[in-house]
């Protein structure tokens, strides 16, 4: 149930960052309230995570899990750079969150 959980955790984690964009500064009611359930939700089940998974490794991994998704989806939506630098930035934290996953013995 952890690596659901975290993997849970995760996509709240992008949810709730992108939120950020749209709450203006919390000046927006809905964006604002999303932005504020999904964090909860994130921070929720990363804790439910951290009970059966080391702490080192959950913590990577929801961080980023995080930070490539936002990073993928603001190409999308804001149409943010696609640089060749960017994209395997973007590839390596890919592979560092999988071989985390890897050498996790349970």
């Amino acid at each position: 149930m952890g690596w659901l959980f975290l993997l849970l955790a995760g996509l709240s984690e992008i949810i709730f960052a992108l939120s950020l964009k749209y709450n203006m500064g919390f000046t927006k009611l809905y964006p604002s309230i999303v932005t504020m359930i999904s964090g909860g939700t994130s921070f929720y089940l990363l804790m439910l995570a951290i009970k059966t998974l080391p702490l080192g490794t959950a913590y990577a991994i929801w961080t980023g899990m995080g930070a490539v998704g936002v990073a993928v989806l603001s190409i999308f939506l804001f149409k943010e750079s696609v640089e060749w630098v960017r994209l395997v930035s973007i590839s390596l934290i890919v592979i560092g969150i999988v071989g985390l996953k890897l050498t996790h013995v349970e």
